[in-house]
């Protein structure tokens, strides 16, 4: 520019017309380029990221979710199947019990299938997807034949013989050490994928603004100088196509930057208001199972019953956490905390994958959705002091009554709400991560980068277009 201000105040300089022309006219066309460049590869990306969020690496994060909770209901029913015993007041139950445990265990081999595909090019996720098909047909055996041995034995509900309760012993710490650990293994390798992906692609939008912002005042600044100097050497006093290829650079700019602004305000609201809530639901729906599980291991098998109180409650305060918390008054301070949340839903005085969901409300219906969730667990973790009382007061059939019960008032009911409640909240912000994907994919679709082409193409002709009678008059 040292050069070109002596020309257009009318100083002498070594620079002829038509090359300071060609110059400018040459710095044009590449500022072009460049932010046409820079538009198509941010907007590209951006809906490359946000289709592999919304439509890939967080469907398989939430199916890894959804593997765990079937295999942790699959341990329940086989639990509650050794718990009810050959008991004639539990038979219709305990039909139900074994279509549940034959629906869960086909759901855990579906769940398997799309996660082996899933995994093809992710070999800790292979490798984690293998050790559960490796090892789920060894549990299903023990399964059958603790519930082969308890039918010989005819045990009474509660109290299985030795042999069977040592055969669902050996299926309990295969599924709890290693296909349970597996398929938490198969969730955060995606969880993994997706957090990188998410923050490539902001860091790529953010970069990308700048670089088309950058580009496109270049063109600008160029467009300006030409005019600028044909208005001066030729006393001119508009260069129609330059002026119009003016003004459609600076719309193409405006356009670019917002449409860009609206594709990183999607990947947020895909990602972070939406998917990481699907995540900590369906994490709590299946540690959930795994809880419920444990609260049937607990009736079924008396010598591990400390283990597995303990178990119930670390399981517990991974769905709600109540700092300090004992199985004795955890209800009442999580009524407590719950109290003081309802009564200002900005504050969430607990944490764990509850509080997590609470603190990132986003979307219409979602904070009605959650707020049942707290509640059915609420009831449900009350049930289960009803039950811990009646085995310890030696009502043990009544308790096994409670447990399994499908009516209401009985946990089974209650933690049938509480699957539902957790469901319906899940189902709040995938709705609403799929609107984003469409938002974007409706933004950056075949139209937009066809006008974007056209565009350019459209700015490369007018400016040729208006220089080229000025440089004809050289020749």
């Amino acid at each position: 520019m040292a050069r070109v201000l002596p020309l257009l105040t009318g100083r002498p300089t070594r620079w002829s017309t038509p090359r300071l022309v060609r110059a400018l006219t040459a710095l044009c066309l590449a500022a072009f380029l460049a932010a046409g460049t820079a538009a198509a590869g941010v907007l590209t990306g951006a809906r490359a990221d946000t289709d592999a969020i919304g439509h890939r690496d967080a469907r398989q994060a939430a199916r890894a979710a959804d593997l765990y909770f079937a295999l942790s209901d699959l341990d329940a029913q086989a639990a509650n199947l050794l718990l009810l015993g050959a008991d004639p007041d539990f038979s219709s139950l305990r039909r139900q019990t074994l279509d549940s445990y034959e629906q869960r265990r086909a759901q855990a081999d579906a769940d398997l299938q799309q996660a082996a595909e899933a995994a093809a090019g992710d070999p800790a996720g292979q490798r984690a997807v293998q050790t559960v098909l490796g090892q789920l047909g060894g549990y299903e055996a023990l399964v059958a034949r603790a519930e082969l041995l308890e039918e010989q034995a005819g045990a009474p509900a509660g109290q299985p013989s030795a042999a069977a309760l040592d055969a669902y012993r050996q299926a309990t710490d295969l599924l709890r050490q290693r296909l349970l650990p597996a398929a938490d293994e198969v969730g955060a390798a995606s969880g993994a994928t997706v957090d990188r992906v998410y923050a490539g692609g902001r860091d790529g939008l953010a970069t990308g603004w700048w670089w088309l912002l950058g580009t496109g005042l270049l063109a600008l600044a160029a467009l300006a100088g030409l005019q600028r100097l044909l208005t001066v050497r030729y006393r001119r006093l508009v260069n129609p196509p330059l002026a119009a290829v003016t003004l459609l650079t600076a719309v193409a700019l405006a356009v670019g930057l917002h449409l860009v602004t609206r594709a990183d305000d999607h990947l947020v609201v895909a990602k972070s208001n939406a998917y990481d809530s699907v995540i900590a639901l369906s994490r709590a729906r299946a540690v959930a199972y795994d809880l419920n599980a444990d609260e049937s291991r607990y009736l079924t098998d008396p010598a591990r019953a400390a283990a597995y109180q303990q178990s119930f409650l670390d399981k517990t305060q991974a769905v709600a956490r109540v700092d300090g918390a004992t199985l004795d008054d955890y209800n009442a301070r999580l009524a407590t905390a719950a109290g003081r949340h309802r009564a200002d839903h900005a504050a969430v005085p607990f944490g764990g994958l509850l509080g997590t969901e609470l603190r990132n409300i986003t979307f219409p219906g979602e904070q009605e959705a959650a707020e049942r969730v707290l509640a059915a667990f609420q009831a449900y973790q009350l049930d289960d002091r009803r039950i811990r009382e009646l085995r310890d007061a030696g009502r043990l059939k009544e308790a096994v009554t409670l447990n399994t019960g499908l009516a209401p008032g009985q946990s089974n009911y209650d933690f049938e709400r509480l699957g539902r409640a957790i469901g319906d909240t899940i189902d709040v912000n995938t709705r609403a991560m799929d609107d984003a994907v469409a938002a974007t994919d409706s933004d950056l679709d075949t139209t937009t980068a066809t006008l974007g082409a056209l565009a350019l193409a459209m700015a490369l002709a007018l400016t040729a277009l208006g220089v080229r009678p000025r440089l004809r008059e050289y020749r």
